[in-house]
């Protein structure tokens, strides 16, 4: 069966190029984004996980660890790191893992449907190997993105959909299309009006199922 949004994420131990991961013990008390890619040293990936290099600051503070993932072994992956870092214009730190076995890719339905998986397999045989997956302290999947192997991700937009979740994370909120942190956000409908006011101020009602409020501090 397929992952859903708010299954418990597989758990699994790996090894990686900051050594042997567990990933719920990893997790801790903290957010984590898992993302994937079909094969080391591909140009497209090669770009995006040099995006996440730069964003890594931005995702520690929003107490978020990020854990990429690689059907190449570690080895493959410390040389890639240098290719990241020259691209990048900074180190990649954040750990790579290993799964060659293909195990993570499978548990997490990340395989295309056509999957053909020789050996000596090409980055074409894992394809869609290429998504994302925000999750919880409480190791639940929050969100879910799944990419094709043309189209390059947006990790300003990954960051962006991790601040909603944090932002609606157990408070009856709702981020509208389009938002960015600071500004307004949806007050839930199981919240009457009233009450909404007094538990968070001014309520601007658009119509009577679309109401906002201030995003709290």
């Amino acid at each position: 069966m397929a992952l859903r949004i708010n299954d418990i994420a597989p758990d699994f131990t790996a090894d990686s190029t900051a050594g042997k991961i567990s990933l719920h013990d990893w997790i801790g008390d903290s957010y984590a984004i898992l993302f994937s890619h079909p094969k080391d040293f591909t140009p497209v990936c090669t770009t995006e996980f040099s995006a996440v290099a730069q964003l890594v600051p931005e995702f520690e503070a929003r107490n978020t660890k990020v854990l990429g993932v690689s059907v190449d072994t570690v080895e493959e992956h410390l040389k890639w790191k240098h290719d990241i870092a020259q691209v990048a214009g900074v180190p990649a730190n954040f750990p790579i893992i290993d799964d060659t076995s293909l195990a993570v890719s499978k548990a997490y339905d990340m395989l295309p449907a056509e999957a053909y998986l020789p050996e000596g397999r090409t980055p074409a045989n894992t394809a869609t190997v290429r998504t994302v997956f925000i999750i919880g302290p409480d190791k639940k999947i929050r969100l879910m993105m799944i990419y094709p192997m043309s189209v390059g991700r947006n990790f300003a937009e990954i960051l962006r959909a991790l601040d909603a979740v944090r932002a609606t994370d157990g408070v009856p909120f709702a981020t509208p299309a389009n938002w960015v942190p600071g500004q307004d956000v949806i007050l839930a409908l199981s919240v009457p009006t009233e009450e909404g006011r007094a538990k968070f101020g001014e309520v601007d009602v658009k119509l009577p199922y679309l109401r906002f409020v201030k995003q709290p501090a």
